[in-house]
């Protein structure tokens, strides 16, 4: 019976041995790893015109800026595309093996699951609780939170005062006793910006709702207003003309980038050397103007800077 036993508990360490051996690749999987896998697993979160996919019998196509932006890291590095669809509540999960959230103004872990992705890429903001969780890129595109209401609202745009603190402070004070719609978990989340103290009535979405969809909420009374990034703003100045109106700023400057695993820093290495490459000889230019041409009119310093 004790030679069973042992027999037993021999095959049940042997088992875990050649477990742990068999996914631990999908943990740490930097440059070398992607390249003789073949293919670099693109994670992403419809958003904008950064990602947005189609899925037809159960197959995604992919389009968008981010996505170009990988197919063309892909091709540098000498590999094949393929895009991993996801949320904003599964999406670090899928790229470092556990769950985690941004709620109550904390990060939440959950459970262990399966990776499936090398990095992170849909016009994400660089936040304080993500670079705890990834290590980003070189960023690639400007970004700040701004309040936006629907054109009959009675709020007033404010006028910029040359100090970017100032005109948050006055932006604040206009929100007070007025529905905002914010979303968790995103850049949009009322916590990152002390909402809380403003007196506004900050409405959370009832169900999973995307990034793209704040706008058409308030034009259906939803709310007053809403928070939006730089990116949506845009695109919606153009989709509904005469509609919406933005207030001002409710956040800093911000940035967008990749995101990697930390301990893949071989390939978020190839990935910057690769937007150097692609800021200098004009394809990066073409791709922003492809997907965000009236950006360059609120910040053309920033592609100044990098050449475009």
């Amino acid at each position: 019976m004790n030679q069973k036993i042992k027999t037993i508990f021999n095959l049940v360490c042997w088992l875990t041995v050649a477990l742990f051996l068999s996914v631990k690749p999908a943990f740490s999987r930097d440059l070398q790893q992607v390249k003789e896998a073949g293919v670099l697993r693109h994670i992403g979160i419809p958003y904008a015109n950064f990602v947005s996919y189609i899925n037809k019998d159960g197959l995604y196509s992919a389009q968008g800026l981010d996505v170009e932006l990988m197919q063309g890291f892909a091709q540098y590095i000498g590999v094949d595309y393929q895009f991993v669809p996801s949320t904003w509540s599964t999406a670090f999960g899928q790229l470092t093996g556990r769950e985690a959230i941004f709620k109550d103004n904390e990060i939440q872990y959950g459970d262990a699951v399966v990776v499936s992705g090398d990095v992170i890429s849909n016009g994400a903001t660089i936040l304080p609780w993500r670079e705890e969780l990834v290590d980003f890129s070189d960023d690639y595109f400007p970004s700040a939170v701004w309040l936006v209401a629907r054109s009959d609202s009675s709020l007033t745009p404010i006028k910029p005062s040359g100090s970017i603190e100032q005109d948050i402070v006055s932006v604040k004070e206009l929100m007070r006793g007025r529905d905002v719609l914010a979303m968790e978990q995103t850049c949009l989340d009322p916590n990152l910006y002390n909402l809380s103290v403003t007196g506004a009535n900050i409405i959370l979405p009832e169900r999973a709702r995307k990034l793209n969809e704040m706008v058409p909420a308030i034009l259906n009374q939803d709310a007053e207003s809403t928070l939006l990034d730089v990116p949506d703003t845009l695109i919606a100045l153009e989709k509904w003309p005469g509609e919406i109106k933005v207030i001002g700023p409710v956040s800093e400057p911000q940035r967008m980038a990749a995101g990697f695993r930390k301990d893949a820093p071989e390939l978020r290495e190839a990935f910057n050397q690769y937007l150097k490459k692609i800021r200098q000889d004009g394809t990066y230019s073409h791709l922003i103007e492809k997907y965000y041409p009236s950006v360059f009119y609120f910040y053309s310093d920033y592609f100044e800077v990098d050449g475009s």
